[in-house]
This record gives structure tokens, C-alpha cells and sequence, in this order.
């Protein structure tokens, strides 16, 4: 099992709605790692290119 803080943005509608911070992510590691969706959004001037990735069925915590 899996729990971590964690700060992001929330999205609704596949639009950011708006930025949150200190809420707990949990979950089962290895389901979690089974679920990743990459996203479209790399952005190659980057000196790392990674897009973001959206993980469904965690466990969110937070005001």
C-alpha cells in the first residue's frame, strides 16, 4: 500500500480548475502503476521530458 503527500492541480472536464496542495494520495502501489495514462502534453524544451499522467481509482485526502 501506498500513501504520499501531494500537491497538483485539479482538473475537471479535462481543463485545469484550479491548483491544491497538502492532501494525501494512497492506494495500492502496484494497481496504481497498472493505471497510469500518459498525457499529451510533453513539452520537448524541457530539459526532461515527461507529460503529465493521470492514475484513476486513488484513494484522495485533503481539504
Amino acid at each position: 500500500d501506498y500513501s504520499r503527500g501531494a500537491s497538483g492541480f485539479w482538473v475537471e472536464s479535462g481543463e485545469i480548475a484550479y491548483p491544491v496542495n497538502e492532501c494525501t494520495i494512497a492506494g495500492n502501489l502496484l494497481d496504481m502503476l497498472r493505471r497510469i495514462v500518459p498525457a499529451n502534453d510533453a513539452r520537448g524544451h524541457l530539459s526532461t521530458v515527461v507529460p503529465s499522467l493521470l492514475t484513476e481509482g486513488m484513494t484522495l485526502a485533503g481539504n
